[in-house]
Parts: C-alpha cells; sequence; structure tokens
C-alpha cells in the first residue's frame, strides 16, 4: 500500500514511520485505548489519599504541579497513574500498603507526559502508566535517566476476523489491518510471528516494522491504519490486529471474545512499568509497594475485572520469565 492513499475499506491510511513520540500520537501502554482528555481541573478523591486531574493543564500553566502534589505528608509515597484498571488496581495496592504501614498516594493524570515530568520535578516518587518503549523514548528526547523498577499489566493483542474462524482458513494474499504508528504495528507484528504467520527477521530492530518481516507465506497484505479506525475495518478486511480492549470499547463486545488468536509470550516490554528516578531506585518505599501490587490477590481480582473477566486479554507480567529491554535505539 502507498503510504497516505485510502485504502478499499474507505479508512484514510495515515502511516507515520521512524521514532515513537511521546506527544499521544499512540498510548503509553500500546494498547490503542486512549484516556480522555478532561477540563483543567483537580479534585480530592476518597479519604483525601486518591487525588484525580480531569486535566492538568492549569497545574501545568501556572507552575502549581509541586502545590497540587503537596499536600501529602513527606513520608508519603505519590504515585502516578491513569485512570482506569491502573487505578483502580493501584489504589487496591496502595489500601494494603495503608495496612502495612506505608502510606500511599495514588494520583490520577489524563496527559501521558505529565507523570514522567512530575516525576523529573520529584513531585511523583513512582508512576504506572507507560511500556518500556515509551519510557525509552522519553529518556532519550529528555535525556533523563527514568528507571523501571518492576513490570505490571500488559493488555495483549489479539487477531479478529468476522469472514474467517481459523487461522488456517485465511486465504492467500489476505488483507490484514493493523496499526500504523512504530510501537502498536511492533505489537502487531510480533502477534502476527507468535501465530506463525510471518516471520521477522533476526537482526530486526527491538521496534520491528512491516520492512522488517522476513518471510510471509501467506502472501498476506497490510493495510496500516490509525489506531481508533481498526475495529471499523473488521467489515472489510480479513483479518484486524487489534486489542480486545479497543473492540470493546467500540462497541464489539462478542467479536473480542471471539479471537483466533490472542498474544501470550513472556516478554515485559510491552508490560506496564512501574518508573522512578535513578536516584530513587533503591528507596524501600518504592521497592514495598512493587511487591505488595505483585503478591495481591486483590489486585489480580480487579485486573481480572477490568478486563471482562477474560485471562486472554491480559497478562501479569511479572509472572514471566524475560525481563524488559531498553531499546538501545529506535530505527
Amino acid at each position: 500500500m502507498t503510504t497516505g492513499q485510502s485504502t478499499s475499506l474507505g479508512l484514510k491510511a495515515e502511516v507515520k514511520r521512524g521514532i515513537l513520540h511521546t506527544a499521544p500520537q499512540a498510548p503509553p501502554y500500546g494498547g490503542g485505548e486512549a484516556p480522555a482528555l478532561g477540563p483543567a481541573f483537580f479534585t480530592q478523591g476518597k479519604n483525601g489519599r486518591r487525588l484525580r486531574w480531569l486535566g492538568l493543564h492549569a497545574c501545568r500553566t501556572f507552575g502549581l504541579l509541586a502545590l497540587c502534589l503537596g499536600a501529602a505528608g513527606a513520608q508519603t509515597l505519590k504515585v502516578g497513574v491513569t485512570p482506569g484498571a491502573l487505578a483502580d488496581s493501584a489504589q487496591i495496592a496502595a489500601d494494603e500498603a495503608r495496612a502495612a504501614g506505608l502510606e500511599v498516594q495514588i494520583v490520577e493524570f489524563t496527559d501521558w507526559t505529565l507523570p514522567n515530568t512530575a516525576l523529573v520535578n520529584g513531585d511523583l516518587d513512582l508512576n504506572y502508566y507507560q511500556h518500556q518503549a515509551f519510557l525509552d523514548t522519553f529518556n532519550r528526547e529528555n535525556r533523563q535517566d527514568l528507571r523501571s523498577v518492576g513490570p505490571g499489566v500488559r493488555g495483549n493483542i489479539g487477531l479478529f476476523s468476522r469472514r474467517y474462524t481459523t487461522l488456517a482458513s485465511l486465504p492467500q494474499g489476505a488483507r490484514v489491518a493493523l496499526a500504523n504508528d512504530t510501537s502498536n504495528q511492533t505489537r502487531a507484528l510480533e502477534t502476527l510471528q507468535e501465530a506463525g504467520l510471518i516471520r521477522l527477521r533476526p537482526d530486526a530492530p527491538r521496534l520491528a516494522q512491516l520492512d522488517d518481516i522476513a518471510e510471509n507465506p501467506k502472501k498476506l497484505s497490510f493495510i496500516e491504519l490509525a489506531g481508533p479506525q481498526l475495529p471499523r475495518a473488521l467489515d472489510d478486511a480479513d483479518l484486524v490486529v487489534v486489542t480486545p480492549g479497543s473492540l470493546v470499547q467500540a462497541g464489539q463486545n462478542e467479536v473480542a471474545h471471539q479471537g483466533l488468536f490472542y498474544s501470550t509470550g513472556t516478554d515485559t516490554f510491552w508490560g506496564i512499568q512501574f518508573v522512578t528516578r535513578a536516584d530513587n531506585a533503591n528507596d524501600p518505599r518504592v521497592r514495598q509497594f512493587v511487591s505488595i501490587y505483585q503478591s495481591s490477590a486483590a489486585v489480580r481480582q480487579r485486573v481480572h475485572d477490568s478486563y471482562a473477566g477474560e485471562e486472554k486479554f491480559y497478562s501479569l507480567t511479572w509472572l514471566a520469565a524475560s525481563p524488559a529491554q531498553p531499546v538501545a535505539e529506535v530505527k
């Protein structure tokens, strides 16, 4: 397909190769579901321990971020998250930490870069909202040294079709719709490889793209689309590579549960990372909170419920065998 041309799906294919930007081109969790940006107000949550931004423009514009976050005590561990499953599961861990003597304040952000900015500035002690590729890019573009101190939840990728019920029944030349942004395209290709439909070059970069396909026995053709367009592509493409959560949000819950394949694997690279500053990586409060989160049965249940009670939709990456490795260079 020619870059920038309309496809036979009737959808504009906006291809954007190269560096993964920290601007909201793609979600920092590689899932395709973007949190909604809200107005610039700050509210205090339950028991004064959970803070929610409906957008952080005011704090950022007027230099009040430190003040907004400064209400907690000096020894309180401040953890930045994005709304939804991450915030809800982190709050459960915070409640359990409090019972163990560790005071934790969960701070929700709807801005995709501000949790890292707040961390760099010392307004947060930890954040939990981004995968390794997003973190590596932030560090490189901003000359920072934020570090992962442990993996968390990963939303899995699925292969979905309205026309075929098995991967074996896909015809030669089947049309496959996948994301056009760097990180989500990598995830799509890795899932297609895991399913046995393609093989990537052994020397492909960590963020492999379509040009890195070495073997394509079914001669699949690829249609690159912006993430939000992928659920709509089910009506025309033979196969769509997308997160089940995207389908659920698009009102296609039944299809989400009928994937021909769901990614599994043991690579934590795409898992949401617990991230802190290099000088804070050995803070015992940070280590204790991450340990509580990873060992909590209540956290696991909340994650399970957040993914519609379907274990195929997500992975608990801290149980995986392969640690996430930083990207040395994005080609």
